[in-house]
């Protein structure tokens, strides 16, 4: 990464799109792509696409364009999917369920490898294989696998108390899925997945197209 410029919260959104993008053109055995056509892919100008991509390096040719492997290489290295980042995640229901289900964590080297409660109708039952631990049991299972990321798939009741949890053993970032905002330090990273908020927006176009 070039010095300490400030990169751009929507440039850093756009590159999970283009390794997207540049995913699936290396599953098609497409070797080079210009930056008009990776633009129209994920609905930029060419000129986007190529200061996006500044920020980092300089990845293209002039006149001939990406080549796919090395781009896809370069960018897996700059959003660190090249490692392996071990998750906890609390909240054993449905939800919960459907996440340690989700096969796409392993593509991008991500790996829930604990689930923890407070129910104890839950806790000691088995996803996939792992088993629900309590809560209680957070300091211990995130020294044991030096986690830093933690998920929260809990009612909206629990979830600020799940965040400080998590604050407190260490954990750095945090992907809630709670239908409310939590509130965490400066130095925590937080991404809301309000699936609420997401269908009411398609339900207000539907309602302004009748």
């Amino acid at each position: 990464m070039k010095g300490k410029i400030a990169i751009p919260r929507t440039t850093i959104e756009r590159l999970p799109l283009y390794y997207r993008c540049l995913a699936k053109l290396d599953k098609m055995d497409i070797e080079v792509i210009s930056s008009k056509e990776l633009g129209e892919r994920i609905g930029v100008p060419s000129t986007q696409v190529r200061k996006d991509l500044s920020y980092y390096g300089e990845f293209g040719r002039r006149g001939v364009g990406y080549e796919v492997k090395l781009l896809l290489k370069n960018l897996e290295r700059i959003l660190g999917l090249n490692n392996h980042w071990p998750i906890v995640l609390v909240g054993a229901g449905n939800l919960g369920r459907a996440l340690v289900n989700y096969e796409g964590f392993r593509k991008l080297g991500l790996e829930i490898k604990a689930v923890l409660d407070t129910d104890l109708n839950k806790i000691g039952n088995s996803i996939s294989g792992i088993t629900v631990q309590s809560i209680k049991n957070l300091k211990e299972v995130v020294e044991k696998y030096n986690i830093k990321m933690g998920i929260i798939a809990v009612p909206a009741a629990s979830a600020q108390q799940v965040a400080d949890q998590l604050v407190s053993v260490g954990i750095k970032a945090i992907w809630n899925f709670a239908p409310t905002r939590i509130i965490v330090p400066e130095d925590v990273k937080v991404k809301n997945e309000d699936l609420s908020v997401g269908i009411i927006g398609l339900v207000y176009h539907l309602a302004r197209n009748e």
